[in-house]
């Protein structure tokens, strides 16, 4: 007979059993998110008290743009790093930022001055394949600095489509972009793109540390917040210091390409308004292609929605020149067939930014080849169009899917 002290075995699994359970404790040094955390609600601070803001389809639009900026904080710090490089495409549909272009796969790599990189690839069939080296980075008050740009009609590219190249980093360079650029989505394919340092091939890469880990996750707050300061004002200094509902005449893309010319400007249009973009057609570039953007700064809906076209896309008229309508619903005129092959929607946003391109120039722009700009009653744009060209709801749909399709081929996500 055991004494009162001794418990046996199945005593003790059941004074176990019933004690409460003993949680570990978090250990306050290892709070590594703190950073991050703070960053996304100072950037739900940011999109949630827009001045921009009027509806609350704007109001959703601002947390699904917060999502993405989320998204290209932690891919700047995590995936990028300094010592393996790597082309990251932190830009894409859904991850909105600077006006980017629906018809470009962006990829960038960060440098370190003074170290040599080899820039490896095979050449698709993209209208334009460019490189561009910048020093420093876009904040809210200043625009980065361009310190190299070229296309690929100075390098050599090989029978096969394979080439390469050897840069070292100069004094001031910080990132190396790469934009591969469509002008037929239904018939253009992309290429390859590799980076890498000579100096570090065949190391490990570094062990993870806790030092390194709250250096990253501080990386990715600082760009969050950064980034959404920096895209709310950059507009300020460009399309918004432009007379509402006009576009400028080409001019070089700030910060942009020596082949590269842009037109810039802003819309406020009635629900029953629509605006006439006219512009020729140029056959001196690979290139051409107009976007409507929103306040926000961003592409709005590509995929679902007709919101840019480009020329390979786009209905030229007989005097070679291509007519685009803005506008919030179809603009035809007729019950059948309310829908124009160059219609671009503007999703419900009643203001945004817009957009024209031209890349890969063999030629110098004057006035003569940039928009010219006409507001008038959505009503009234049938007897502003010379060739009205009008779709069906099928005709319509069909163009639609065939968006679809080519971004989900052509975009990485």
């Amino acid at each position: 007979m055991s004494s009162p002290t001794q418990a046996q075995p199945q005593d003790q699994a059941q004074a176990q059993a019933q004690s409460p359970s003993q949680e570990p404790t978090a250990d306050p040094g290892w709070d590594l998110t703190a950073p991050l955390r703070e960053a996304i609600a100072e950037g739900e601070h940011l999109v949630a008290t827009a001045p921009f803001i009027r509806t609350e389809q704007d109001r959703l639009e601002g947390y699904d743009y917060l999502a993405g900026r989320i998204r290209m904080a932690m891919q700047t710090a995590f995936d990028h790093d300094l010592e393996r490089p790597l082309f990251i495409n932190a830009t894409h549909q859904f991850a909105r930022q600077g006006l980017d272009n629906p018809d470009a796969v962006y990829f960038s790599a960060y440098l370190r001055e003074g170290v040599e990189y080899v820039v490896r690839g095979r050449r698709g069939s993209s209208a334009d394949l460019s490189f561009q080296v910048m020093g420093g980075a876009y904040t809210a008050d200043s625009a980065a600095t361009s310190l190299m740009a070229f296309d690929d009609r100075e390098l050599e590219v090989r029978p096969d489509g394979t080439f390469d190249f050897t840069y070292t980093a100069e004094p001031g360079a910080r990132t190396m972009i790469v934009r591969e650029v469509f002008n037929d989505w239904d018939t253009e394919e992309r290429g390859t793109i590799t980076i890498e340092r000579t100096d570090t091939l065949g190391r490990p890469a570094r062990e993870l540390t806790r030092e390194l880990l709250a250096k990253r996750y501080d990386v990715a707050a600082r760009t969050l917040t950064g980034s959404i300061r920096t895209w709310f004002a950059f507009p300020h200094f460009f399309q918004y210091a432009e007379p509402v509902n006009t576009l400028t005449t080409p001019q070089q893309t700030p910060g942009g390409l020596a082949s590269q010319r842009s037109s810039i400007g802003h819309y406020a249009l009635a629900e029953d308004e629509a605006m006439i973009v006219s512009v020729p057609r140029c056959d001196d570039c690979s290139y051409q292609a107009i976007q409507v953007g929103s306040d926000w700064y961003a592409s709005t809906d590509y995929e679902t929605h007709q919101t840019s076209l480009t020329k390979a896309q786009a209905v030229t008229d007989p005097d070679g020149v291509m007519r685009f309508v803005v506008s919030e619903h179809p603009p035809s005129g007729h019950a059948d067939a309310p829908y124009l092959a160059n219609w671009l929607e503007t999703t419900g946003h009643r203001t945004g930014s817009m957009m024209l391109r031209w890349q890969r120039l063999e030629r110098d722009l004057g006035p003569a080849d940039g928009p010219s700009v006409q507001v008038v009653p959505l009503a009234e744009v049938p007897a502003h169009l010379p060739h009205l060209a009008p779709l069906t709801h099928e005709q319509h749909a069909e163009r639609i899917t065939a968006r679809q399709r080519s971004v989900a081929r052509r975009m990485i996500s």
